[in-house]
């Protein structure tokens, strides 16, 4: 097939987890040949399933989803699972061929040097687990462009990822030839090289499908919207005057009463008239961390901290002292060691930083590994709210719960089943309920809805404890009162 033709095609698709849990109603849609598509939708919609049921791995329950005969298709998939983590890089990338690959080590150092990954030695023989969040983000990436798929997916690329790796990551989608579809909420990474959005609306269960760049479609949706309530304006308008009519006239007897039934019925024909106005995205709602109330002094002292600087361990002096209402921002580079600094921090291991006695740390960390994935989100929050000291109280609980969105057709779910943005919302609920006395932060915007993201960061700037935060979005950070910055890289 040439460039152009329909490569990916839903015919009157449904699928649906449970009875309960439906994610597609008799979806239409179609992707032509090296087109570069966004996909779009709430947190919990089911951009994700849309990817698995192109792979393969999810079957629709009705309809059909057709992808060209002999098309290739990887995806770059969001996290690397645990039981990955202790493979090298060299069996990591050997896993995505069917067949012996040969001369596997030229063609991991292409893509290496694609996604800015390069200059590591021995690097082939390095497990997994050794690579920092950012890092693990681009050999993801590349364990997906090694493959040279017809059909490229990438879920959330951007999340851990620096403005070095950004960059890198655009200029080759930009180049790419073939057929590319992406989830992700950065804005500006999507409008530099997707040409078309599929909308996966959570209320009506379709897919909406619009020509033109994030920014494009917001804008149609936007005079979609008002038209929509201008219409229903006039609509109702007319519906309440034929009712004063038709009640005027009932009054009246005889053949007015006829007039008057005409009148209803004409009246309920404009009712039908009525549209539905696309609903918009649910934001979390306001929301606050309390902080915990016996801390006094410092609160975490950090007098030296390790980086790897050009792939060495070296150890550098700090002089800082974080109390109550202060905020620090750790700043650096992929690979210089700022997860590995905020988990020795958050467990009380980091061999020069302190945190004073007593004080309950809040760790939001990336991977969301804090959490146990086989407790439902009324567990997990169950045991932050005992972990408080508090007594667990149900009502507060799931009011705090419905605050993230977390309602009560999911409250019973495993922590495991739900999306990564779910995840998210169930991480900061805890941390409400903790009520921490120093909140460590590590990219607390990947796999978050932008729609919740000015409601977090007031939230984080806020708090009146003391805070360390790591993230490379600076348009999150602008939004946040922060008193310290410690750049790992000077």
């Amino acid at each position: 097939m040439s460039k152009g033709d329909t490569i990916i095609r839903f015919e009157n698709l449904s699928f649906q987890y449970s009875e309960i849990k439906h994610i597609l109603e008799e979806v239409n849609l179609s992707v032509r040949r090296g087109a570069k598509i966004t996909l779009m939708g709430q947190n919990g919609a089911g951009k994700s399933t849309i990817f698995k049921l192109i792979t393969g791995e999810y079957t629709p329950e009705e309809g059909r989803m057709m992808v060209d005969k002999g098309t290739s298709i990887a995806i770059a998939r969001q996290v690397i699972p645990r039981e990955e983590m202790k493979l090298t890089v060299r069996d990591f990338f050997l896993q995505f061929f069917k067949e012996k690959v040969y001369d596997i080590d030229p063609r991991i150092d292409a893509v290496l040097e694609v996604v800015n990954l390069t200059g590591h030695k021995d690097i082939y023989e390095r497990t997994i687990d050794s690579f920092s969040g950012g890092q693990q983000a681009r050999l993801l990436l590349a364990s997906a462009l090694i493959q040279d798929p017809d059909i490229l997916l990438l879920d959330e690329p951007t999340n851990n990822l620096d403005h070095a790796g950004i960059d890198h990551l655009t200029k080759f989608l930009v180049e790419y030839k073939k057929t590319v579809l992406v989830i992700s909420h950065d804005a500006e990474f999507l409008n530099a090289f997707t040409e078309g959005v599929l909308y996966l609306d959570i209320y009506t269960k379709k897919i909406e499908q619009y020509v033109g760049n994030y920014n494009d479609v917001l804008k149609d949706i936007t005079i979609r919207i008002e038209k929509e309530n201008m219409k229903n304006a006039q609509l109702q308008k007319e519906i309440l005057a034929k009712k004063a009519k038709a009640n005027q006239f009932a009054f009246k007897g005889g053949q007015m009463r006829l007039v008057a039934k005409k009148m209803r019925e004409k009246a309920e024909e404009l009712e039908e008239d009525i549209v539905d106005v696309r609903k918009e995205d649910k934001t979390i709602r306001q929301f606050a961390i309390p902080v915990q109330s016996d801390t006094v002094g410092s609160i975490i002292t950090i007098e030296s901290f390790t980086v790897m600087k050009n792939h060495k361990i070296t150890e550098r002096t700090a002089n800082m002292i974080l109390r109550k209402n202060q905020h620090l921002l750790l700043r650096g580079p992929n690979g210089i060691g700022k997860s590995t600094l905020l988990e020795s921090m958050a467990r009380g291991t980091a061999k020069g930083a302190k945190i004073g006695q007593g004080v309950r740390v809040g760790y939001y960390r990336q991977d969301f590994s804090t959490l146990d994935f086989n407790d439902t989100c009324y567990e997990a929050l169950k045991k932050a709210m005992a972990e408080s000291g508090n007594r667990p109280a149900e009502d507060r609980i799931r009011s705090v719960a419905a605050n993230f969105l977390i309602t009560s057709d999911i409250i019973n779910t495993k922590i495991g089943a739900l999306s990564e943005g779910q995840k998210g919302m169930v991480a900061f609920a805890t941390l409400v309920l903790l009520e921490p006395g120093l909140l460590i932060l590590d990219e607390p915007t990947n796999h978050i809805n932008f729609r919740h993201l000015p409601v977090i960061a007031k939230a984080l700037s806020m708090y009146a404890g003391a805070m360390i935060l790591v993230s490379h979005v600076p348009e999150f950070v602008s939004q946040i009162r922060i008193d310290e910055i410690l750049d790992l890289d000077k």
